[in-house]
Parts: structure tokens; C-alpha cells; sequence
């Protein structure tokens, strides 16, 4: 028997393993079992030139579970070791500077574990004591046995094994007995090793037994890994079904995918996969995490940020890369250069996949646009690079005209400016375009756009809103407005606009008469401005301010930007002076409160003439030459006319609220804009159909 201690120059690796590793502590298993395959894969590779030349035999890498000893075993007929081999892997933890290494990284332990090839320690990290078994395939090797409590002292006794390859004995530690459970066992398995390049097997499969009425063990091993993945295949050799089952292998309760691209390069660095494209609309964070990060056919992660860029994190599928170790930390993944090679290389294969679809079948392509605006918009919205090359390939959707036939177009963005510069420029010469983002909302302010011979687009996706924000950075003299932010002839301002031909007084008191009757809605404020749209317009229509329904919907989206959100939405209701109904209401004003008004009227032109004469006698003198008289005079006048705006306000007010007329067209406006609810919804109908009558 052999004695002796781990050669490491310091005794708190194995404290290191303990403590900095247990977040980690499940991967374990990934370890001894890619250690069984590295091993089972090199004597074939011995075979192939000739070194070994036995019979390989089932190279099966075996799992047991013991929880009665509370053992957990992995076995294979891989190389084996000699005592001489276990003496130089084993014992012989040789790196330089150990103890200024360990100082460094024992906060981030994934570096020691994957970087110096120390993966057979993780088992410390889940066992209180480790065995070894093992017998070399070379000729006349004996079967030995090493063994160690986690502390540095090992033995190494003479042991019985007929056979090549290495036994690996956990003794389980009391902190961890989840891993003698043996479906958390065959979850880890099912995760970590479900695609190594070597059968993996966990027991028998299992089938109903109709005597003793439960599952029992059959003959067949229950191999949990497929050694030949889709993406080691070659791309002439699939189908599409091919994918979509591999697709179900991966997801097994998602749809199925649109479509995919089949990575595989191997210069300048080495890299195989397949990333799919899901039908995504909504719900970003809900997508992530979808894409399988696995070296050499192990599995790593499926935390793949800084090793695709963050908006390739809306696709699912996997990637695979000898080039990135099986554990390292995320700033390690965001800094190093391979790394950004491949995500570069990434970057490039999507848009170029995606370039291809379209000019292949541009059919195809318009039909799936929904399904792949979000994405598109969010890889324009996060890379630049992907913004150069997306623009020949992201659409714009027209909302239709009228008639079921007639189907939305779509349009790459040159060929959008090509339609509508002709008639969308402003008097500044800039080119406008029109959106809606809810077609049936905004039905009416998209007919009114596309009768004045306007094209409308349909921007409805979750992050249309930002994508706005930079295409308006990007195009030249042009930006975006929405057919519902202003009345039509004022979307897109070819010359001055006319003004309204009413006397300044009767649009006052037509203002107030309609202002007086808003409802009151929380974080809702309603100004009321009057214009001449001509006969043919509607007689009210409530618009919204571009700019600032657009910072409010930002705020959503951008940090810093949540005041906004605070803010109440400010709508304009703008009467049509020129409308049948309006001048109705007008002139039923004038002949209900002219009597009324007449002396408050004379009244506050008096008090305000009054006012302004005093305002610029004051104007004349300095702050400190106005005696208290002054100020006292100058303030009873401001609150004498403002007493009579309140009387005409009250007058104008009263009759306001016995105008059904005023009433169904504040309704009719609110309607119009899904406003209008509850109890208000049911005046207004009742209302109707009295005015039916």
C-alpha cells in the first residue's frame, strides 16, 4: 500500500472546491461523466492508429446509483490508469504558484475547476470520501485503487478488476443527499449529458408489469444521450423534418419553429450548431435562455449572454464550441476575443440567413414578418452592425384599404420612401410617415389619412415604438407621426393652415360650453381648440400630441425616463367650426345665454381695460417705487375680472349641461377612441335613441 499526500504546496484546495464551487455543486456529474467519455474516446482513437489493438467492445459509460451505501459510481471501459498515471493526473495537482493562484480565484472557482483540468476534484465538492478503480488497457497492468476523504491524504492499494477502464466511487456527504435521489440524478444527466459522444446509460429502462402492477427494470440499458446530436451532421444530409424533430428533442411544448440556420465553421475558430428562429411577438424576457451552450457535445450553460449578442438570446437551438471552456465566468465570456469572434460570426450567419430567405421567397417572408419583426427590430435597436445589414431585409407593413380583398403590402424601406415621397412632404420638405398601431382603434384616422391619399403604415409590435425613435435618426429628413396626433390636415403641413373663421368671442364661449362637459378621467387632461376643417370633416375629433404620447411610450422601454409615465395623458378635442352640428351648437348658445352674458360681458371689458391700463401705468415704475396702494389696486382688478370669467364660465356652463347635442358629440369623440365605458356609455346610448325618436 502507497501513502502520501496531494502535491499541492498549500492543504485548502479541497476547502476552495467546498465552499467556492457549491453554488455550482451539481456539475459534478457533468465532470466524472465527461472525464469516462474523454477517456473512452481516447482508446478509440488508440484503436483507430493501431496503438490499442483489443476489441473496443461496449464502450458504454455506466451510472449507479447505491442509496443504501449512499454511493454514487461511474464506470467505463475507457483507457484506465496505472498507479504511475494516477501518481502524475491524480496526485500530481501540478501548476505553478498554487497558493498566489488560489488567493486569486477563490472567489470565482470556476477558473480553477475548468481552466487546469482539476474537473475530477468537483466531486469533492458533493462527497465525503472518493475512490478510484481503475486498470490501464496496456498490456500487463494491474488493477489499483486510490482513495481520499478530501483531505490531502491518499492511499493506493492493489485492487480486482478484470477489465480496462475506471470505476469512480462517490461516497455522498451528508449536505448533499439530493444527489441520491434518482430523479434529480437522471434530471442532471438528462441536462448535462444528453448529447455526449459516448452512450451514457443509468440503469434499465423500465416497462409495466401487469403481475406485480408497477414498472419494473427490463434488460435494456436506459442509455439518456444521443452520441450523434443534428448539428454534427452535415446540412446535405437533413431534411426539414429533421429539424423540426430535433427542434422537439430541445422544446417539447413549443410551437413549431419558422426556420433555422445550421452552423458550422472551422476557421478561425471551431464552432457547429443550429439556432431557430420561434415565433416570438411579445414577452422578451420570457424567450430567453432557449439557446444550449455545449463544448464538445457536454453541456455548459444556457446563460448565453456576452457569447451571442443579447438579441440572438430571442432564439432557441444550440451552439457548439471546443473554443470555449466548459467553465468560466461571465466577465471572462465578455471580454475574451474568441468569444467576440464567434458572436461576430453569429451576427453575420443570421443576417445572411435571413437575406437569403427573403430574395429566395419574399412570399414566404412577408408572411412570417409579424412573427419576425421583434426580433429584427431588436437586433437594429442593439447592433449596429446588424442595423447595416437589416435594412435590406426589414419591412414595413401598409394597412390595407378598404374591402377584404384588398391585403396589407409590404415594403423594404427604400422602396417605402419611393411611394410616398411624392405626396407625404411636408412644407418643409419632410417626408412623413404615417402610422397606426391598432387597425381597428384607429379605423376612422386611418380612412381620413387614406382618403387624402395617404399611405398608413401598421407599426403594432411591442418594440415599434423605439424602433421609430432610431429610424428617424437614420433616414434622412423624414420622421414619424400617427393618424391619430393631430387632425388630417394638419399631419402633414403643406402650407399655412386656414384659421377659424368664427369671431374670437363665440369660439371662447364654444370652447368653454364643450370644456365645461369633459369627463373627468384619471391621468387624463382634455384641451379644447376650435378650427375650420371644412363641412365634409367630422364635427369633433380628439387627437394626441406625437411627442408626447412617444416619450410616454419610452418610458416603458428606458430607464430614466419613468416621469413621463407619471405624467397625464394630455388629448385635444378640436371642434369643426365649419360642421352643421357645431354652428348649431353655437348659435343655440348665443340664443340661450346672450341676455345672460351681456352685462358680464360688458362688465369684464370693462375690468379688463381697466386692468391693462393699470398694468402699464406700474410697468413705468421700478418694484420698489410701488406703494401697497398700487398693488392693492392692481390685485382687485385682476380678481374682479377674473370673477367675471367665472359668472360667464358658470353661465356657459349651466346650459352646456341641458345640450344633449354637446353631450352625444363629447361622446361620440370618446367613442371613437374606446373611451367611453360604464355608466357614461350607457347615458350615451340611452341618449341616442332618444334623439331617435
Amino acid at each position: 500500500m502507497q501513502k502520501g499526500n496531494i502535491g499541492v504546496t498549500t492543504e485548502n484546495i479541497f476547502p476552495v472546491i467546498k465552499k467556492f464551487l457549491y453554488s455550482d455543486h451539481e456539475i459534478f456529474l457533468r465532470e466524472m461523466v465527461s472525464n469516462a467519455v474523454d477517456a473512452t474516446q481516447k482508446l478509440k482513437t488508440l484503436a483507430q492508429q493501431g496503438e490499442f489493438k483489443g476489441e473496443l467492445g461496449d464502450l458504454t459509460v455506466r451510472v449507479s446509483l447505491d442509496a443504501d451505501k449512499g454511493t454514487i459510481t461511474i464506470s467505463d471501459r475507457g483507457i484506465g490508469m496505472t498507479e504511475e498515471e494516477i501518481d502524475k493526473y491524480i496526485n500530481q495537482i501540478a501548476f505553478s504558484g498554487v497558493n498566489d493562484f488560489l488567493e486569486k480565484y477563490k472567489d470565482n472557482a470556476n477558473n480553477i475547476i475548468g481552466h487546469f483540468g482539476l474537473g475530477f476534484y468537483s466531486s469533492f465538492m458533493v462527497s465525503k470520501k472518493v475512490e478510484i478503480v481503475t486498470r490501464s488497457y496496456k498490456d500487463g497492468s494491474k488493477a489499483v485503487k486510490w482513495s481520499c476523504d478530501g483531505s490531502p491524504a491518499y492511499e493506493i492499494d492493489e485492487a480486482e478488476r478484470d477489465d480496462r477502464g475506471s470505476d469512480i466511487i462517490l461516497y455522498i456527504d451528508d449536505d448533499c443527499k439530493e444527489f441520491l435521489e434518482k430523479e434529480r440524478l437522471q434530471q442532471l444527466l438528462q441536462k448535462y449529458c444528453k448529447f455526449m459522444a459516448v452512450p451514457v446509460a443509468f440503469g434499465k429502462k423500465q416497462e409495466w408489469s401487469s403481475d406485480e402492477k408497477k414498472m419494473v427494470d427490463t434488460d435494456e440499458d436506459n442509455v439518456i444521450n444521443s452520441v450523434e446530436p443534428l448539428w454534427t451532421k452535415a446540412p446535405s444530409t437533413l431534411k426539414d423534418e429533421d429539424y423540426k424533430s430535433f427542434y422537439r428533442t430541445l422544446y417539447p411544448m413549443s410551437d413549431e419553429p419558422m426556420f433555422w440556420i445550421h452552423l458550422n465553421v472551422d476557421y478561425p475558430f471551431n464552432l457547429t450548431g443550429i439556432l431557430y428562429f420561434p415565433r416570438i411577438k411579445s414577452n422578451l424576457d420570457l424567450q430567453r435562455n432557449k439557446i444550449q451552450l455545449y463544448c464538445n457535445q457536454v453541456f455548459v450553460t444556457d446563460q448565453v449572454e456576452g457569447i451571442v449578442p443579447e438579441f440572438l438570446t430571442l432564439l432557441h437551438g444550440v451552439i457548439d464550441s471546443p473554443d470555449i471552456p466548459l467553465n468560466v465566468s461571465r466577465s471572462y465570456l465578455q471580454s475574451d476575443r474568441e468569444v467576440k469572434k464567434i458572436s461576430t460570426y453569429i451576427t453575420k450567419k443570421v443576417a445572411d440567413r435571413l437575406q437569403a430567405i427573403f430574395k429566395e421567397d419574399r412570399k414566404a417572408y412577408e408572411e412570417k414578418w409579424d412573427d419576425l419583426k421583434l426580433f429584427i427590430n431588436y437586433g437594429m435597436l442593439s447592433e449596429e452592425s446588424f442595423y447595416d445589414r437589416a435594412k435590406e431585409f426589414s419591412l414595413f407593413k401598409e394597412v390595407s384599404g378598404e374591402g377584404q380583398e384588398v391585403r396589407d403590402k409590404y415594403f423594404t424601406f427604400d422602396e417605402y420612401k419611393t411611394l410616398i415621397e411624392g405626396a407625404q412632404k411636408d412644407k418643409n420638405d419632410q417626408l412623413v410617415y404615417l402610422y397606426a398601431t391598432d387597425r381597428e382603434e384607429q379605423y376612422s384616422y386611418i380612412k381620413a389619412a387614406q382618403d387624402k391619399g395617404y399611405s398608413v403604415l401598421l407599426l403594432d409590435g411591442q418594440l415599434d415604438v423605439p424602433a421609430i425613435q432610431m429610424l428617424e435618426q437614420k433616414f434622412e429628413k423624414s420622421h414619424f407621426t400617427r393618424v391619430d396626433s393631430d387632425i388630417i390636415d394638419r399631419l402633414i403641413v403643406k402650407d399655412d393652415q386656414p384659421k377659424s373663421n368664427i369671431p374670437a368671442n363665440d369660439s371662447d364661449n364654444l370652447s368653454q360650453v364643450f370644456r365645461s362637459q369633459m369627463p373627468k378621467l384619471e391621468k387624463t387632461e382634455f384641451m379644447v381648440e376650435v378650427q375650420s376643417l371644412g363641412s365634409e370633416q367630422r364635427p369633433v375629433v380628439i387627437t394626441q400630441n406625437e411627442w408626447m404620447r412617444r416619450m410616454k411610450d419610452m418610458s416603458r422601454f428606458q430607464q430614466g425616463m419613468s416621469f413621463y409615465g407619471q405624467m397625464p395623458d394630455t388629448l385635444n378635442l378640436v371642434l369643426n367650426a365649419d360642421h352643421p352640428l357645431v354652428k348649431r351648437v353655437l348659435d343655440d348658445t348665443k340664443a340661450a345665454t346672450d341676455e345672460a352674458l351681456k352685462p358680464i360681458d360688458a362688465e369684464l371689458k370693462g375690468q379688463e381695460a381697466r386692468l391693462a391700463a393699470i398694468r402699464q401705468q406700474q410697468e413705468k415704475k421700478k418694484p420698489e417705487e410701488l406703494t401697497q396702494d398700487d398693488r392693492d389696486m392692481k390685485t382687485g382688478c385682476e380678481k374682479a375680472v377674473e370673477e367675471q370669467k367665472q359668472k360667464k364660465q358658470q353661465v356657459l356652463s349651466d346650459y352646456a349641461q341641458t345640450n344633449d347635442i354637446v353631450h352625444q358629440l363629447i361622446d361620440l369623440a370618446l367613442l371613437q377612441n374606446g373611451m367611453l365605458r360604464g355608466e357614461a356609455l350607457d347615458k350615451f346610448l340611452k341618449r341616442s335613441v332618444d334623439l331617435i325618436k
